[in-house]
């Protein structure tokens, strides 16, 4: 199993946009055949240093991951996150 984490931290930090860009990321559920799972979660203690959402995606293999990453599902959400992230850091791990 392949466990994608991905913190994002967006440019305008009010929960009005953070509810939108949790919305659009769970907007994937059920639509990428190699998603076998996703979860998307809002910070609750707000600092300079800390992230405003983590998405945590699975998969069965890299292949699928890496299919994941072009599928055009994936492509339209990635543009919108894209256009509101500040920054971002990933950790992307094998769960035996």
């Amino acid at each position: 199993m392949i466990i994608n984490n991905l913190l994002l931290k967006l440019k305008d930090r009010d929960r009005e946009n953070i509810d939108k860009a949790r919305d659009v990321l769970l907007s994937m559920q059920g639509k990428i055949e190699y998603l076998h799972d996703l979860k998307v979660e809002t910070n609750i203690r707000h600092g300079a240093s800390s992230y405003d959402i983590i998405l945590i995606t699975q998969f069965a293999s890299m292949e699928d991951f890496d299919a994941y990453l072009v599928h055009p599902v994936h492509m339209e959400v990635s543009t919108y996150i894209a256009g509101v992230l500040e920054t971002g850091a990933a950790v992307c791990y094998e769960k035996k």
